[in-house]
């Protein structure tokens, strides 16, 4: 008989989550004027609203907390930090900020200015948001195979290299800053970048001097899929693998809070020391001094020993295999989810799943609070919501893609309650034919709305 596969981990500690009915959550929704995020933690059953800061972290980062060395200059925690992310991506220069987006704040500071254009894979909201926000313009080169959710390209948030080309023919290249990679593609799927692709973008940007940078929220889920779906990788450590990738590349940003294991941390990683200088005064007046920039010295010392096991496989292994489960339950369902399945969250198409509500009522909303409402689950819209308004039309940018991501907190949820996500959505499928109408805004913020937005029922 086949072993079946388990978890290279025990549970040492239990944390109670509530349960409720759905005649509570649909009042506790209406309260929250229809958006997830203003739902308060005791009224989700089961959170996956995000994998950011989310998971669960091992004993060795608990032992890591309390040798944390609290000194606002020069902390030790800050050098084993500086250290670790020096071995494992080879950049020579190393900023700590307090997360992913204060890291792009302080480094956009430095590098984006009115009038820019930078492409990438389908920016995600805090980058798109930091680059708008100066006046800039984001331009999404991702392969066109990422937005037909059957398609199943191993590599699906790779850059389109004529799109990206394209870009440099029709653009002075001073008025482009630096391209970006963002390992793996958050918007559209939870998608990986091959080595080849990486290699091929980093010889666009050399022939042009263009930065390349990565955001690398989930480089060390990128690498897992590099080494089980590209050749020439199965026998590479996933160390050895991302090394290698960042090494096609000028610098990071980092939300420490997804592949870095913590509850709160980013870093900016270079090798440009000009470049770095630039950043040092912009993390002083945002973040903090340059060996600690709004973390602590335990923080740090958790990040340093997260970021050694997000990069071994067993770890990996058990992470992706828990996501996939959940994928391949779901299109047993005949549930329409990207495929293939992402490394750290199931999407869902909305657009097959709810074809019935007009796209202008915020069809992946609406299917989010419906999940809400009949399981307790939180995800989180990935569509025309989050897409914004045109900066300078303020109309509404429509996506190809509406979904509903389902984000996997890291060593957080059990088999079981992978069963459960499942099961309410096959009960919300098979009576789909029932939606009809979605939302409409009643108030919303002038960038990065999503967070704050407020709906009525429509």
């Amino acid at each position: 008989m086949k072993l079946p596969y388990a978890e290279p981990y025990k549970i040492k500690m239990v944390e109670s989550i509530k349960r409720s009915t759905p005649q509570q959550r649909k009042q506790w929704i209406k309260e929250a004027h229809y958006n997830l995020f203003n739902l308060s933690s005791d009224k989700v059953y089961i959170d996956l609203l995000t994998d950011s800061g989310t998971g669960a972290m091992s004993d060795k980062q608990w032992g890591a907390l309390m040798e944390g060395d609290e000194s606002y200059a020069g902390s030790q925690s800050f050098l084993k930090l500086k250290e670790t992310v020096q071995k494992i991506t080879g950049f020579k220069y190393f900023l700590p900020t307090h997360q992913g987006r204060a890291a792009e704040n302080v480094l956009f500071s430095v590098l984006v200015k009115e009038g820019d254009i930078v492409p990438g894979n389908s920016h995600f909201d805090t980058t798109k948001g930091h680059i708008e926000f100066r006046k800039a313009t984001a331009v999404d080169c991702t392969i066109d195979e990422a937005f037909d959710t059957e398609n199943m390209h191993p590599f699906k948030g790779n850059v389109d290299l004529k799109k990206l080309q394209k870009v440099f023919d029709e653009n002075p290249v001073e008025k482009i800053p630096f391209v970006i990679i963002t390992i793996t593609n958050n918007s559209s799927g939870g998608q990986p970048v091959s080595m080849e692709n990486v290699k091929a973008v980093s010889k666009i940007c050399k022939k042009y001097k263009v930065p390349l940078l990565f955001d690398s929220a989930r480089f060390a889920e990128n690498a897992y899929f590099v080494k089980m779906r590209e050749k020439g990788y199965q026998k590479k450590t996933i160390k050895e693998i991302a090394k290698k990738m960042f090494s096609y590349g000028d610098g990071m940003t980092m939300s420490s809070k997804k592949d870095g294991l913590v509850n709160m941390g980013g870093f900016i990683a270079l090798n440009d020391e000009e470049i770095f200088k630039k950043a040092t005064v912009f993390n002083i007046m945002y973040e903090g001094f340059i060996t600690y920039g709004g973390m602590s010295g335990r923080d740090m010392a958790a990040l340093a020993v997260g970021l050694d096991e997000a990069t071994e496989f067993d770890y990996l292994e058990s992470r992706i295999k828990q996501v996939t489960y959940l994928g391949n339950k779901l299109i047993e369902y005949n549930v329409p989810v990207q495929h293939p399945i992402g490394g750290h969250a199931i999407f869902i198409d909305a657009n097959k799943f709810v074809p019935t509500i007009p796209r202008d009522e915020y069809r992946a909303q609406a299917l989010a609070i419906e999940l809400y409402i009949v399981g307790g689950i939180r995800g989180v819209e990935i569509g025309t919501v989050l897409a914004d308004r045109d900066p300078f039309t303020r109309k509404n940018r429509y996506p190809e893609l509406e979904l509903v991501r389902l984000a996997i907190p890291r060593r957080t949820y059990t088999h079981n309650h992978m069963e459960y996500i499942a099961a309410v959505l096959k009960n919300i499928y098979d009576s789909r034919a029932e939606a009809k109408s979605g939302y409409r805004i009643i108030d919303e913020a002038p960038i990065m709305r999503h967070f704050t937005v407020k709906f009525e029922k429509i």
